[in-house]
């Protein structure tokens, strides 16, 4: 069996081996990192930026899996730290040009009309615009729903948030989303 199809457990216990522990990381970059990637890319939009983000992710990963308690799934607590490094990245952003975070957003959308294959009648990109019109948290739990097909079980604890508060994030972003394909 590869290294990368090895349960989560078994790598962590690898992990906290010093012989071990430099392939079970790589391990555990590679069965995660493609995932990992596109959660954070969904939330700051460019590809530059979401290879630092993941870069520093993975940095707090291995400063920080020493200590990981296993009281939830490996997967919820890389999602957790991906999601909290995506958002202090972007306040990062925001704090740096001096400007609210709504400008931050239409910064958002404008990275993504300026893709060199944007196309603003094609659904999919019409998807992308609408979901960087939503309040962030909306946007996170959108994405975790829709794209990552979360179970708001595991969302609960990714993001800290009970599944009722979850359940209708989810189902305002969904009518925002809506309106906003309809209209534009």
């Amino acid at each position: 069996m590869a290294l990368t199809d090895q349960a989560d457990a078994e790598l962590l216990q690898q992990f906290r081996n010093p012989q071990t522990k430099e392939p079970a990381f790589t391990a555990i970059i590679k069965k995660y990192q493609e995932r990992l990637y596109w959660h954070i890319r969904r939330m700051v939009v460019d590809h530059d930026d979401a290879n630092d983000v993941l870069q520093n992710v993975f940095i707090r990963v291995w400063n920080g899996l020493e200590n990981f308690k296993e009281e939830s799934q490996l997967y919820t607590w890389l999602y957790r730290i991906a999601t909290n490094e995506s958002l202090t990245f972007l306040e990062g952003q925001k704090k740096r040009a001096a400007v609210s975070l709504s400008d931050v957003e239409s910064g958002l959308s404008n990275k993504i009309k300026a893709d060199k294959h944007f196309d603003p009648n094609r659904l999919e990109w019409k998807l992308q615009l609408a979901i960087q019109q939503l309040p962030e948290k909306q946007r996170i739990v959108f994405t975790l729903r829709y794209y990552d097909e979360m179970p708001y079980e595991e969302m609960s604890r990714v993001l800290e948030t009970s599944e009722g508060a979850l359940k209708a994030s989810y189902h305002h972003a969904v009518k925002k989303i809506e309106d906003f394909i309809k209209n534009h």
